[in-house]
């Protein structure tokens, strides 16, 4: 295998591990290991982990790397940047999307139904967002929504747990695109801003409620208050319904793997116990 295709391998192996959290935040990442573990050589290692540091999901730390902790500061950001841009995206896309545009992005949809895992959920969420972002027609709104959802893709892991999550998610996004393919500009921001208030809402309601356990456990979180990221997050945009905390789950976020350490309860000596 030539070195551009061990770096792919490396790249692709490594982001994947580190957004379901198989790789927690703020665990420490050398080259030797990852050259290990995605059968690699150091160069290919090295250059995926560059790679991954423009992504934001990986940091220097002295002369190796950690997977860079979950950022309640970048949550906030990233949902007061969500508003502001997929409200326009909606917009745009009620004048420029076409019908065979639209029954595309709803046949997606509706293949996706019912969403059987996290995993599911996360990249249902992604592939539909990004998708009307297309829609839009503009470039630069697309790459930005794209990028701002594979920095959230970590949390959202943590929000999809339950498929009533999962459900009430997808919903959100078929209501949108019915406004959408109804050329409602109006209705259509009206549904994204509340859809981004309530999907943050829930996040936040999960990190409020078993932050002290989920740092127990080794997840390193950063940043302001959860009380601050609520309450600035998406400013005067209300969620059209919140669901309460998810309760504790005592089983992994992957489907037919052992529980991992902060599935279990905090007292469960982390893999990254010595961050």
């Amino acid at each position: 295998m030539d070195t551009s295709s061990q770096t792919q391998q490396a790249y692709a192996g490594l982001r994947q591990a580190i957004l379901s959290l198989d790789y927690a935040p703020g665990e420490r990442l050398t080259e030797r290991g990852l050259e290990l573990r995605f059968g690699v050589s150091r160069t290919p290692a090295r250059a995926a982990l560059l790679r991954l540091e423009g992504e934001g999901l990986v940091r220097r730390a002295g002369r190796g790397w950690t997977v860079s902790p979950i950022d309640l500061d970048e949550v906030r950001a990233l949902a007061e940047f969500r508003v502001a841009v997929e409200a326009s995206v909606v917009r745009l896309a009620c004048e420029r999307a076409s019908a065979a545009d639209l029954d595309a992005v709803r046949a997606s949809l509706d293949a996706a139904r019912p969403l059987a895992d996290e995993a599911e959920g996360v990249r249902a969420g992604e592939d539909f967002h990004s998708a009307l972002a297309r829609l839009s027609g503009n470039p630069f709104m697309a790459e930005g929504v794209r990028g701002a959802m594979t920095r959230l893709a970590r949390t959202r892991w943590i929000e999809v747990r339950t498929p009533e999550a999962r459900e009430q998610a997808w919903r959100e996004h078929s209501a949108v695109l019915e406004a959408i393919a109804a050329r409602d500009p109006d209705a259509a921001a009206r549904l994204i801003e509340q859809h981004i208030a309530g999907t943050n809402e829930r996040l936040v309601a999960v990190l409020d409620s078993e932050r002290r356990r989920l740092r127990g456990s080794g997840l390193a979180i950063v940043g302001a208050s959860v009380a601050g990221v609520r309450s600035a997050a998406v400013a005067g945009v209300q969620p059209e319904s919140a669901s309460g905390p998810v309760p504790p789950r005592r089983t992994s976020l992957h489907r037919g793997t052992p529980p991992r350490p902060w599935d279990q309860d905090a007292s469960v000596t982390p893999r990254s116990a010595s961050i």
